[in-house]
């Protein structure tokens, strides 16, 4: 544990952006998980709109800080792979 004040202030800083963080990052993945299912399931017309969604909180993690740029295009690439697969 800290004995300095502003080391303990860091520390509690720290759990605040952690939990922030983790927040962001349960929610976009949570996104992607509920686009899948659609895609799984065939229903395509929800699919769409949930990668809208999806891509939202993509960028939005992005945005924060919680995943790099590159990252953040990689995985909106392969949502719209998968969306153009089960269309096809």
């Amino acid at each position: 544990m800290p004995n300095i004040k502003s080391a303990k202030k860091r520390v509690k800083v720290i759990e605040k952006k952690t939990l922030r963080n983790n927040m962001i990052k349960t929610s976009y993945k949570t996104a992607i998980k509920k686009f899948e299912e659609a895609v799984n399931s065939g229903n395509v017309e929800e699919a769409k709109v949930l990668l809208s969604e999806a891509t939202k909180k993509i960028d939005q993690a992005c945005t924060k800080g919680v995943i790099v740029k590159n990252t953040a295009a990689r995985k909106k690439s392969n949502l719209s792979k998968k969306l153009n697969a089960a269309m096809a």
